[in-house]
């Protein structure tokens, strides 16, 4: 559990991973245009923990210009369930 949250920590971080769960790979403009109001600072600091953790892949295409693309991995892919949990719980509750 502990872990879960560590990875998951930060405002932004499960809307990242909530647009990468919707579309396989996703650049990061794309992200960026999914996600108006998170500043390239906190995207890429969100990305590389995401990566540093093992849920994120970064892929670089090369060639003119080279493009750079981000999708989750296998371990990443599985907090698909533990999102959608978290989503079910506070569409349950009633706001406060």
């Amino acid at each position: 559990m502990e872990i879960t949250l560590a990875v998951l920590r930060g405002r932004w971080t499960t809307l990242v991973v909530r647009e990468l769960l919707r579309q396989e790979s996703r650049s990061y403009s794309e992200l960026a245009a999914c996600l108006p109001g998170l500043s390239d600072k906190v995207l890429s600091d969100r990305l590389g923990r995401l990566a540093t953790a093992g849920v994120v892949e970064r892929h670089r295409t090369e060639g003119w210009p080279a493009t750079v693309t981000y999708r989750l991995t296998p371990h990443g892919r599985q907090l698909g369930p533990v999102l959608q949990a978290m989503w079910d719980w506070g569409a349950a509750r009633p706001l406060a």
